[in-house]
């Protein structure tokens, strides 16, 4: 997992929303566009970014392309981003 790239892709709040509605369930490219108010443009934009950062994994089905969360990025990130607060044990 490189964290600048899941950092930079939570900061754009576009794709926080993209993220929101796949915490719903798998949709495809369409559906996604349409729930999210983007363009296919747009919204191939953002899954772009979203797939570099490792937060979302697509699949294939006939002419459809499907999209989900990828948890373990989003918990490898929270383990690194709850480093940073670290032990309070640590400072006694």
């Amino acid at each position: 997992m490189a964290i600048n790239e899941v950092l930079s892709a939570l900061a754009d709040e576009t794709r926080r929303t993209v993220l929101q509605k796949l915490r719903e369930g798998k949709i495809n490219s369409g559906d996604l566009a349409k729930s999210v108010g983007l363009s296919p443009q747009a919204l191939s934009y953002h899954l772009a970014k979203l797939r570099k950062s490792g937060l979302i994994y697509e699949t294939k089905e006939k002419n459809f392309i499907y999209y989900e969360l990828n948890l373990t990025v989003l918990d490898e990130a929270l383990v690194w981003i709850s480093t940073l607060k670290g032990d309070k044990n640590d400072e006694k």
